[in-house]
């Protein structure tokens, strides 16, 4: 099939998201001005940057975490994991902003070492990030959308020390999350390696 997205796919449910995925999780915690705590996953999330590390999260309307972290210049990206599936999901309730979803989900603040904002002390990994910018995504036509991405660069991670193994951070014992689209989500509980090739190609 092929449809054009001004005219509509004529599914019963729209194909994008599952089409690009599987997507990470960014489980982003943050502390606002008024000392509240808030904890909420954001499936439009990536690293756009190894050096130094940069991650980013898009949030449909400035919601509490994206106003948070413009607020202090900081939030924690918490890694959700498949034991933390059903934590996660509570956390996306749309609870009111002086309700943190920390308590919702039973979860533990984890003090962090950079940052005010708390981790997620069960999580098996956190990023503590520093703020660079929200910006409004403009689309094609220079239209402002309800759409804001939040960029931060990483200055502290914690990793527990059960998710490395032979000196790397392994997906599989920590079985990451990630979002399919729909109501579907993954865990990675396999993994295969692929060197990239050299140039010329050989017969080797």
């Amino acid at each position: 099939m092929f449809y054009r997205v001004e005219d509509g796919h004529g599914l019963p449910h729209d194909p994008f998201k599952a089409l690009v995925s599987p997507r990470p999780i960014g489980w982003i915690s943050t502390r606002d001005s008024n000392g509240r705590d808030n904890l909420s996953p954001y499936s439009f999330f990536m690293a756009i940057s190894a050096a130094p590390p940069i991650v980013m999260f898009s949030s449909v309307g400035i919601k509490d975490a994206a106003r948070a972290a413009k607020e202090s210049g900081e939030f924690v990206v918490n890694i959700a994991t498949h034991d933390l599936a059903e934590a996660m999901n509570r956390s996306s309730a749309a609870a009111p902003t002086d309700v943190s979803e920390f308590d919702i989900a039973g979860l533990t603040r984890g003090q962090c070492e950079v940052v005010s904002a708390p981790r997620v002390a069960e999580a098996a990994a956190a990023m503590e990030c520093k703020l660079i910018s929200v910006e409004t995504v403009i689309d094609m036509d220079g239209n402002e959308t309800d759409n804001h991405l939040v960029k931060g660069q990483v200055v502290g991670v914690h990793i527990a020390d059960g998710a490395i193994r032979d000196g790397r951070f392994d997906v599989t014992q920590a079985r990451l999350l990630a979002r399919l689209g729909y109501m579907d989500y993954l865990s990675t509980d396999a993994v295969f390696e692929m060197y990239r090739p050299k140039w010329p190609f050989t017969n080797d």
